[in-house]
């Protein structure tokens, strides 16, 4: 793909009320050259590029701050420690936690996951209980339960979709019983970009009293997020899928809730007092930081999550939603092309076969191309088998992607037609 090609395809973004080319320069790695091509990066789905300002953040942490935290009186260890502290109250605003102690850092999602059901589901759960679930999620969302129930004796209930990939809310709600100990559901499905109704699915397990962990790993980059107006238990995020550093995460829990759980690990700054007879736990949340945390990943998140929220969260989304409307429109007019995952409410991906293209070939030509793709089954078999395929073709949008971008990927995939023909 030409240089000019995609420059003129760019400049689709320039007159809309988002200004996309503004935001493209905030981000270095956009400016890659793959093949001898412009990068087209469409996988955001499974992690996004970072700002400049997070960039730096990170930078000047290790340059500047770097220093153990919460246990030195040294000037550094205070400052680094004042930088986490301050990032963990940038969350709580970005999700409008009630404390900065509901506020958990982790290593990601699939680590709040597991905080949640080895700690409160170990202290909940019993033989003859279920834990409901949803027929589209992800693996971090099924295996952690399985395991529980494994131990436990608990059985592992499904809520169904439909074939356009939506959940069937009576269907969840029927399946919620006097055994039904939590429900654990996703927000946005990264598999099908399946927007779930998450006021109307917490609604009901309230109903029941059933407490509710919203999976908001692939909602945080592209839904506002208000975790006192959802009334929701728990929620969980990844830092990589919000525009910050690998290896950060964070579990929202009511404090409450947090603090009736029992530690998920143990070791050092999760403990108050310690002998060989008797520990005492530290206060929440640092009784779920066992050890030292990414510290430089928590500054790089807190930097990002504010780069977000000054982006204007609901131009953000109107912008994305056009990008993706436009985006299964383009992939529609491709007779060879089958949308998999139509829901009426979606963000963030689509996800698609080829005829007679199995999708790992079809990401290695689009690679050719620039073009960076998901192709696989997307860490979520059990949804590729209800489909009835091995695997789908996923290109996953930001705001800073453009409708030129959009082009591309469909002129990429007639040329790898053509390759196949």
């Amino acid at each position: 793909m030409a240089v000019e090609e995609l420059t003129s395809a760019l400049e689709t973004g320039r007159n809309e009320t988002f200004d996309v080319e503004a935001v493209r320069r905030d981000f270095p790695i956009l400016g890659l050259e793959v093949e001898g091509n412009p990068l087209v990066y469409l996988d955001n789905a499974a992690t996004t590029q970072k700002p400049e300002a997070v960039i730096e953040a990170v930078r000047r942490f290790y340059t500047t701050q770097n220093a153990n935290i919460h246990r030195g009186v040294h000037h550094l260890s205070q400052v680094a420690t004042e930088a986490y502290e301050a990032s963990r109250r940038k969350v709580q605003r970005f999700i409008n936690a009630r404390r900065a102690s509901e506020i958990v850092f982790v290593r990601g999602a699939t680590e709040g996951i597991n905080l949640v059901a080895h700690s409160f589901g170990r202290m909940r759960v019993r033989s003859g209980d279920e834990i409901l679930i949803t027929a589209m999620e992800h693996h971090s969302n099924i295996v952690p339960w399985q395991m529980l129930c494994e131990q436990t004796g608990a059985k592992l209930r499904i809520a169904p979709m439909n074939a356009r990939g939506e959940l069937l809310v009576e269907e969840f709600r029927a399946l919620l019983t006097p055994r039904t100990r939590l429900a654990a559901v996703v927000w946005v499905s990264n598999a099908l970009g399946t927007v779930n109704p998450a006021a109307e699915i917490i609604e009901a397990a309230r109903g029941e009293g059933v407490p509710v962990l919203l999976d908001a790993a692939q909602a945080a980059p592209h839904l506002p997020i208000d975790v006192q107006a959802l009334d929701v238990d728990f929620l969980v995020f990844s830092g990589h899928k919000t525009y910050g550093p690998t290896g950060i995460g964070v579990v929202y829990g009511k404090r409450e809730l947090l603090d009736a759980m029992p530690p998920y690990q143990g070791g050092g700054e999760m403990i108050a007092s310690v002998t060989f007879e008797k520990t005492v736990y530290n206060e929440v949340p640092y009784k779920f930081e066992a050890g030292t945390p990414n510290v430089a990943g928590a500054v790089g998140l807190g930097v990002a999550v504010e780069y977000l929220t000054g982006l204007g969260l609901e131009k953000v989304g109107r912008y994305e939603e056009e990008l993706l409307a436009y985006a299964e429109e383009s992939l529609s007019r491709l007779p060879e092309v089958t949308i998999v995952g139509t829901a009426a409410r979606k963000a963030g991906a689509v996800s698609f076969v080829v005829d007679d293209i199995h999708p790992h070939d079809l990401g290695t030509i689009l690679d050719q191309q620039g073009i960076a793709i998901r192709t696989g089954h997307h860490c979520a078999q059990p949804a590729m088998d209800f489909f009835g395929v091995p695997a789908t073709a996923r290109a996953s949008l930001a705001f800073y992607n453009t409708k030129g971008e959009i082009d591309c990927l469909v002129r990429g995939l007639r040329r790898a037609m053509e390759v196949f023909a």
